[in-house]
């Protein structure tokens, strides 16, 4: 008995060895990537817009796949999916003073982290408006999951508000079979606000699924086809002898609108098509990786303000 259990744990360790042994090879598979980040400013309406030029590529020179994501110090603010070519541009609204941008590619299963730092200056303004960003800034869901981002809005000189400014959140930019909902939809920036404002956003995809046709309906009654058949000759036939006697085209108009209100009750009715067709076939949320985009917009009845952010959806 202990010669068995002797053995049994002497397996045991070699194949802890083995597992050991094998752990190096494993990190090697990944290979690293590289990426780089470059950042142009402009003045838009009294404040400064940063546009964002990200590109990741592996240690073979191939471009990568996958979200990337913007980080000011230690805040998320956007995000964004690289395209084909490893690419990704990225538009955020800076409040005034200097940042240091940082671009962060997660890596995957074939590919490690890497990141790129551009330091970016924003002008002063005396204009009062709002900034918004998302946390985190890249989301993964799988079908039929949903999974939840803080849409932060940030006041800017709300010392110069005369009135509260009215702010709408909405979203663009999902797959097909997927939606957004924020809670709140509006928020509210008053006057001399400092402090951010955030609203949820619950993020949906679908599972999807197989269209389901009812047992013992599964093919069409021949009978119903032997009964119309012959009732449809004989229209015809009564349609062709009506030419020559008044009462029999008068009997043959009411048998076509008798057929005609039958088919449209039976046939053609939602009730039919389930019977012998099935429930309808929903499809699930393609997988992928997506850029969408946030809208903040509000309007006084005179001037509008309208500012937009970016983050990274993976559907599994």
């Amino acid at each position: 008995m202990r010669s068995v259990l002797c053995r049994r744990l002497r397996l045991v360790g070699f194949a802890a060895l083995g597992m050991i042994a094998a752990m190096p090879a494993l990190v090697a598979a990944q290979q690293g990537t590289q990426t780089s980040l470059s950042a142009e400013t402009r003045d838009l309406n009294g404040r400064t817009r940063a546009t964002l030029s990200v590109a990741v590529v592996g240690e073979d020179g191939q471009p990568v796949s996958g979200p990337v994501v913007i980080e000011d110090g230690r805040k998320q603010v956007a995000g964004a999916a690289l395209d084909e070519q490893g690419k990704a541009a990225i538009a955020i609204d800076l409040v005034a003073g200097e940042h240091a941008l940082k671009a962060v590619y997660a890596g995957d299963s074939e590919h490690r982290a890497s990141s790129a730092v551009a330091a970016v200056s924003a002008q002063a303004s005396s204009t009062p408006d709002f900034g918004i960003s998302v946390s985190p800034a890249s989301i993964s869901l799988t079908q039929g999951q949903s999974g939840s981002v803080t849409v932060t809005v940030t006041p800017i000189d709300a010392s110069a508000l005369t009135a509260p400014l009215f702010v709408t959140l909405s979203c663009s930019g999902f797959p097909d079979q997927s939606s957004c909902t924020f809670t709140p939809e509006n928020v509210e920036v008053v006057p001399n606000a400092t402090a951010n404002i955030n609203s949820s956003m619950v993020i949906t995809t679908v599972r999807g699924t197989v269209k389901a046709v009812p047992p013992g309906l599964r093919h069409e009654n021949p009978v119903v086809f032997a009964a119309l058949l012959p009732g449809v000759l004989a229209l015809a036939g009564m349609g062709f002898a009506a030419r020559r006697r008044r009462w029999l085209s008068r009997l043959s108009q009411i048998a076509l609108v008798g057929l005609v209100s039958v088919l449209g009750v039976t046939a053609c009715s939602p009730q039919y098509d389930y019977y012998n067709h099935g429930p309808t076939h929903n499809l699930p949320t393609p997988a992928g990786t997506y850029t969408l985009t946030v809208t903040a917009q509000t309007s006084n009845g005179i001037t509008a303000a309208r500012h937009t952010t970016t983050l990274g959806l993976t559907v599994k």
